[in-house]
């Protein structure tokens, strides 16, 4: 692949999952009042739940990172430990169904970036499809399963 969309795809595993951190943040801080709380009601139990799906998954289901199994060196180093779930993935899909909820628009950029984290993190060696796919899965399940839960109790929540 040319050196500039290597550059890229390793900035992109290391360092995009600060975007929608950012993006998100910033269009919370400049919505009203009511809908700020609205907001955290729905993200913070959603980022929660997929946090702890994410640590029982890695206790689940092993899968040694490609640069182990595979015996090269990552383009980004990491700890040789358990790959799956990704991190890096796991929180920016959530973060991008979250604001799918919210605003379509915002929510189709960062599932955009998503997608690019996770390609990068395959692509760089640290990362098999099925553990940035099982990620993605996890991030979708956890934040529907919470929207649910409050459109059942409190249709006014969302």
């Amino acid at each position: 692949m040319h050196d500039l969309a290597t550059t890229f795809l390793i900035f992109a595993a290391r360092y995009l999952f600060v975007a929608p951190i950012v993006i998100l943040a910033a269009f919370f801080l400049v919505q009203p009042w009511p809908a700020k709380k609205r907001m955290a009601r729905f993200a913070m139990p959603a980022l929660a739940l997929t946090y702890v799906a994410g640590v029982v998954g890695n206790h689940l289901y092993v899968d040694p990172r490609p640069f182990v199994v595979g015996h090269f060196t990552s383009l980004v180093p990491h700890a040789p430990d358990n790959g799956f779930p990704s991190d890096h993935t796991l929180l920016v899909s959530a973060l991008a169904v979250i604001a799918c909820y919210w605003n379509q628009t915002l929510g189709g950029l960062l599932v955009v970036i998503a997608l690019l984290v996770a390609i990068a993190r395959v692509y760089v060696g640290l990362h098999h499809p099925i553990d940035v796919i099982g990620s993605m899965a996890i991030a979708t399940i956890m934040t529907s399963a919470v929207s649910i839960a409050l459109a059942y109790g409190r249709k006014d929540l969302i």
